[in-house]
């Protein structure tokens, strides 16, 4: 009959028993835990948009009321433009003043300006030569005791004033053929690049009168009213942007090692309950924060949480901003990321 053995060797193939069942029951445990989806709760959370009037004045008209959807473009309010109409219009007499002495310097001097600087010329040089001979003939009488000391010079002032007027007379002419010099023409060729931009500058502040919607989206709120003052510094409406939407929520660290961006999700809210809304993870933040106070979670384990931010596809409009929402990511989820939002049902019951 076979000796039993010891009772030390029969603990030790216990525990090796134990420990194997052990380590099952942990692996089960852990490809259990892994095959689960994670859930997670947040609030829905869109972008927002605040326009205002690039120039101030008074409002005089806004077309759109909260919860309005607009368009890209779409004129939203106007402001009192009638300043900006007149500064507009001065602009552009003082561009038209600048450009027609601008042409009329390219142009020169007209033939008839040349003919009548030359007439002036010759007819200051005919008096030149007839006091210049009155001169010399009372110089002689002078000289004879014919004529007095006083009319010989008064003679020679009068050939003297003849002469220096028919010399400016000449310059004149010179001038006159010549044109304009180019400096003037500079001048003026940049006096009317100048009065140009003004008028862009006031035609712009006109065309500023009108606020238009800088995207996509739907009236939040009016902050100001007809007879309001408007300024670049205050907003006239809140715009909620439709597109990107998406959750943010908050996931302790123990979750981290299952998410990756792109990974595909599914959203529900409890105000449309049955629906699913297509979504994928499009940031994993990479420090952590303390758990936020409205934080909507069922088991708050940890102090320390990291912020996720899950897109949704929303086709039907039906997702309000702050509304609770739920996340699931489901086990080896494919990646979504890339696909967006284009395509099939995303919002089916």
């Amino acid at each position: 009959m076979p000796k039993p053995p010891p009772r030390t060797a029969r603990l030790a193939f216990a525990a090796v028993l134990l420990a194997a069942a052990l380590a099952t029951l942990l692996l089960r445990l852990d490809r259990r835990r892994r095959d689960t989806a994670l859930v997670f709760y947040g609030n829905v959370d869109i972008r927002e948009t605040m326009p205002a009037f690039e120039v101030s004045g008074r409002v005089s008209r806004l077309l759109v009321q909260e919860g309005d959807r607009v368009r890209r473009g779409e004129v939203l309010a106007t402001l009192d433009g009638r300043s900006y109409a007149a500064a507009l219009a001065q602009a552009e007499a003082a561009m038209a003043s600048r450009a027609a002495t601008l042409a009329r310097l390219l142009a020169g001097s007209r033939k008839e300006e040349i003919a009548q600087a030359r007439a002036t010329m010759d007819a200051l040089k005919a008096q030149a030569d007839n006091d210049d001979r009155v001169y010399r003939r009372l110089a002689a009488l002078s000289r004879k005791r014919a004529a007095s000391v006083q009319d010989r010079d008064n003679a020679l002032a009068a050939f003297r004033t003849a002469r220096d007027q028919y010399r400016a007379a000449v310059q004149t002419y010179i001038l006159a053929v010549k044109g304009p010099r180019a400096e003037d023409i500079a001048a003026a060729r940049a006096g009317l690049r100048e009065a140009r931009a003004a008028v862009v500058l006031a035609r712009r502040n006109l065309d500023e009168t009108r606020l238009h919607a800088p995207a996509d989206g739907v009236i939040e709120d009016r902050i100001l009213e007809p007879g309001d003052m408007a300024s670049p510094a205050t907003p006239v409406f809140t715009i909620a942007l439709p597109s990107p939407l998406w959750v943010r929520a908050y996931v302790p660290e123990t979750a981290l090692g299952r998410l990756r961006p792109g990974m595909a999700a599914t959203v529900s809210t409890d105000s449309f309950p049955g629906t699913r809304y297509r979504g994928w993870v499009g940031f994993i933040s990479p420090t952590a924060e303390f758990t936020p106070r409205t934080i909507e979670s069922p088991d708050l384990r940890t102090a320390l949480v990291y912020r996720i931010r899950v897109f949704v596809c929303d086709p039907r409009g039906q997702l309000r901003l702050g509304m609770p929402a739920t996340v699931r990511i489901g086990p080896a989820a494919p990646d979504a990321g890339a696909a967006g939002c284009g395509g099939g049902d995303d919002g089916g019951d």
